[in-house]
């Protein structure tokens, strides 16, 4: 007798991580690469410690370099980032320099000018707006801004006639005010404005740019000479840089978090929500409607109840999985209990037929209601349960047809 071995089936591939893996590296590579940006942006800005315009900064943006100029001639700088450090240092004899008169609120405006207002010397504002320029030159009107480039001076300010040529634009002021020096025009209106000095002797020079005090524009045409001669006319120069971590400039105009958020990036985050709408709708058109096509292949219905019955599962649809449930058991015992296909699913029509077959069966006491058309499950065990009683009421019906006994006609 010949025994032939049977092959054992092949064992089932245990799930890897490759697809979560395949998935999720995009994702993940993307990530890596902004933190390397990162770390690679904070390599290289490591050794910035201070911003622009700042005396004590040699980037291409601060101004060391106009700082020990100054030294050179005997002028000290004195750096300061608070409005009551600027107030207490501008005293007689001074030139304070303010860098970005824009950023104080008008508590610190009025406070400055207030404190400077009866003490001879100079202030210089760089690009001042419309708030600082009602307090500390009220007449003056400004202009919108001019470009940045090589100019003439154009008028009969002593400084500016030694300096020549310089790099100015920005910002242009106008004034009424007699005796005002009217320096390096653009488009007919200057962009510096030296405002004579009252009878306290401070003068005011406006500069619609700070550009020219850049270090590496400094050396460039008169910007050195023009810069020399604006700063350096007193022997003590306080170089104000304002900022909003000032305790001072929280008394009043409190500003949130999108307040801080320029205007433009508010339209460009729109623009990016309308492209994100638009190419959604392009791909949704692109992809076009549902086509049903037959399977390539034929698929058992036992891999498919499992696979259904996994998905199921992964989602915990339990609510969905007894919906199923029922519904398949409803629509088997309705012919079984002489109930019609359209009333399966009626609980005041077959629930009755099923109490009548099951009146001396097994089980007759089962809540039916709450079995055939109950609530969902609350857990996978409640699940399985609700499984096994369906199939156990199926049974009992299925076995008491078998048993039942047949009329037969008279014969």
């Amino acid at each position: 007798m010949t025994t032939t071995a049977q092959a054992a089936p092949a064992p089932t591939p245990a799930p890897t991580t490759r697809g979560p893996w395949a998935r999720s590296r995009g994702p993940l590579l993307a990530l890596l690469l902004l933190v390397v940006s990162g770390v690679i942006l904070a390599a290289l800005q490591s050794g910035e410690q201070h911003g622009r315009l700042d005396p004590r900064s040699a980037d291409r943006t601060g101004s060391r370099a106009l700082s020990q100029l100054l030294s050179s001639y005997g002028v000290s700088t004195q750096v300061v980032t608070t409005s009551e450090e600027a107030a207490a240092a501008a005293g007689p004899d001074t030139t304070l320099l303010v860098a970005d008169p824009d950023v104080l609120t008008q508590d610190q405006l009025t406070g400055l000018h207030t404190a400077t207002a009866h003490t001879s010397g100079r202030t210089v504002l760089l690009a001042p707006g419309t708030a600082p320029l009602a307090t500390f030159a009220p007449g003056v009107r400004m202009e919108p801004p001019a470009r940045i480039s090589v100019r003439r001076p154009a008028c009969s300010l002593p400084d500016a006639r030694r300096a020549g040529s310089a790099l100015l634009g920005g910002l242009r002021y106008v004034t009424a005010a007699d005796g005002a020096d009217r320096c390096y025009p653009g488009g007919g209106r200057p962009t510096l404005l030296r405002l004579p000095a009252s009878d306290s002797g401070r003068d005011t020079v406006l500069l619609g740019s700070g550009d020219l005090l850049y270090n590496h524009h400094l050396a460039e045409h008169g910007n050195a000479s023009l810069a020399l001669q604006l700063l350096g006319t007193h022997k003590h120069l306080v170089w104000y840089l304002p900022s909003v971590s000032d305790p001072s400039s929280a008394q009043d105009n409190q500003r949130g978090f999108l307040d801080l958020i320029p205007s433009g990036w508010r339209w460009a985050l729109l623009q990016l929500v309308f492209a994100a709408v638009f190419a959604a709708l392009w791909r949704a058109r692109r992809l076009g409607p549902l086509v049903a096509e037959r399977l390539p292949v034929t698929v058992p219905a036992a891999e498919t109840t499992e696979g259904h019955a996994r998905l199921y599962e992964q989602a915990n649809a339990r609510d969905r999985a007894s919906a199923v449930l029922r519904s398949a058991t409803r629509t088997r015992l309705a012919p079984l209990i002489g109930v019609s296909a359209a009333h399966a699913h009626s609980a005041d029509v077959l629930l009755p037929a099923v109490h009548a077959h099951l009146a001396s069966a097994p089980g007759a006491d089962t809540d039916l209601r709450a079995l055939l058309f109950g609530p969902a499950p609350a857990d996978d065990r409640a699940l399985v349960h609700l499984a096994d009683q369906l199939d156990a009421l199926e049974s009992s019906i299925v076995s008491q047809e078998r048993h039942a006994p047949r009329e037969h006609p008279d014969r």
